[in-house]
């Protein structure tokens, strides 16, 4: 294969890897998926050489990581007395917090819960119990992503080397 070619898919495979680690704190924006599809571009170059099972087990891995970003946030919400609006905040939450840096990242997505569970007719106490699990549950699955996504780079950085 062409020397050039090789190295614009190692380039589009690391910012694919780059755009996944972005995408797991910007919502609407899938960030495991990307980074999958990062490790498969790179497959097409010459200079890495993934077992079949690696993508196999990568592609069940971004799948679980999709499953957890739905299921693990609604999931603290419920066990916290949250509804759909503490959701909803949440994630405007995190879209406002997402121009304030990491404070606003971290903080946006509680205060967007609980402003907008105290819209939906809760009680304040209920509102700032619902927040904090929609906030537990959607830090726990960020964190899951950014991990993923942290060990796809490292599986690409690896195959790359050996």
């Amino acid at each position: 294969m062409d020397i050039a070619l090789e190295i614009i898919l190692l380039v589009i495979a690391w910012l694919c890897i780059v755009a996944g680690i972005i995408g797991c704190v910007v919502p609407a924006m899938p960030g495991v998926p990307l980074a999958y599809i990062g490790l498969i571009i790179a497959q097409f170059s010459d200079c890495v050489d993934f077992a079949w099972y690696t993508l196999v087990i990568w592609g069940f891995v971004t799948i679980g990581a999709l499953l957890i970003d739905y299921v693990v946030p609604a999931w603290g919400a419920k066990q916290f007395g949250g509804t759909k609006w503490g959701m909803w905040g949440s994630t405007l939450g995190l879209l406002v917090g997402l121009f304030f840096g990491v404070w606003g990242v971290i903080i946006g997505p509680f205060v967007g819960a609980v402003v907008f569970e105290l819209l939906g007719g809760k009680k304040v106490w209920e509102s700032f119990k619902a927040g904090w699990g929609t906030f537990v549950g959607l830090l726990f699955s960020t964190i899951v992503k950014l991990i993923c996504c942290g060990l796809m780079a490292l599986v690409l950085l690896y195959g790359m080397i050996w």
